[in-house]
């Protein structure tokens, strides 16, 4: 429930209404009822106003899952994700988040790669919502692929931690590990699978992402991305401070081509006017630029690494 600070009770209530009805496609399958667990960062205390407001927002739920509710006092989107595994006790341990909204198919596409025993891991199709200048912008940038005409960037994609599944007995034994970062534990356990022998199987289970919103929260998540960078390389490429510099380089390098590719590749797909494509492109690179400042002062030491927090105006 940590991504709940950036959208409101209605957009989580789309979420949970198409969570409902995949559960109920599957079950009329004759699969077993599920548990949902819904992890927050609140106190025990908080449970009961959270139980109100879902039960409120998606009455549908409690008719075809159990809800278990697990408070992890001040968790992190991982530490929330982790708090929620011991809660359970069925095969397959599917994560989700609170601002994206599965589409139809979902769920069944999901279990399906799991009727083959070799299975471990199964990463699900995420991108980005959009509706207006800037959320289009941020889905051509983003580390989503775009809804359509974007398999072979989804096929590059490590684990979607809000749109993925695993074997119980796997993923207890192998939580998304620690680490200062915003998002970099998904990358770690993406390695973790690797180094296990297991391969991570795509399907065609697709969510959207609730777009983010605000200029604080670009000028903060571009830094942030950078600084993620940095600790990625750091955990598996190399600890040494020049090949970090070096590193922050020849991403910006990188993800300012890219940026640009997708921009005018994609631009056109999203409806984005084309007198507004100059301008998405300037918006794109500049976040790729606030991004490298943030890796290479991570990298050089003129910030400290400290544990990163979504800041409160994530939700404004």
């Amino acid at each position: 429930m940590e991504n709940a600070r950036s959208v409101d009770l209605e957009e989580v209530s789309v979420g949970l209404t198409a969570l409902a009805r995949e559960i109920g496609a599957v079950s009329s399958l004759g699969f077993a009822r599920p548990q949902i667990v819904i992890s927050h960062g609140g106190d025990e205390a908080d449970t009961l106003l959270l139980r109100s407001n879902i039960a409120s927002a998606a009455s549908q739920l409690e008719q075809v899952a159990d809800l278990i509710f697990a408070a992890c006092p001040g968790g992190r989107y991982y530490d929330l994700k982790n708090n929620g595994i011991p809660a359970t006790d069925g095969d397959v341990v599917i994560f989700t988040d609170s601002d994206t909204v599965v589409e139809s198919g979902w769920l069944s596409a999901m279990l399906g790669p799991f009727q083959d025993p070799a299975t471990v891991a199964v990463n699900g199709y995420t991108y980005l919502y959009y509706d207006d200048f800037m959320s289009r912008t941020f889905a051509l940038i983003w580390f989503f692929p775009m809804a359509q005409k974007d398999t072979r960037f989804a096929s590059k994609r490590a684990i979607n931690a809000n749109n993925v599944a695993f074997r119980r007995d796997w993923i207890a034994n192998h939580p998304f590990p620690e680490n200062n970062g915003f998002k970099v534990s998904c990358t770690l356990l993406m390695r973790a699978l690797e180094r296990d022998g297991h391969k991570l199987v795509s399907a065609n289970a697709r969510v959207y992402h609730h777009p983010p919103r605000g200029w604080r929260f670009f000028r903060w998540r571009a830094l942030v991305t950078g600084r993620d960078a940095d600790r990625k390389f750091r955990e598996l490429g190399s600890s040494h401070r020049g090949r970090r510099i070096a590193k922050s380089l020849s991403r910006w390098q990188t993800m300012s081509w890219r940026t640009t590719r997708r921009v005018v590749r994609h631009a056109r797909q999203t409806g984005m006017p084309v007198w507004q494509i100059p301008m998405s492109l300037l918006v794109g690179l500049a976040f790729y630029s606030l991004a490298f400042w943030g890796q290479f002062s991570l990298a050089v030491g003129l910030v400290h690494d400290e544990i990163e927090v979504l800041p409160d105006f994530a939700g404004e």
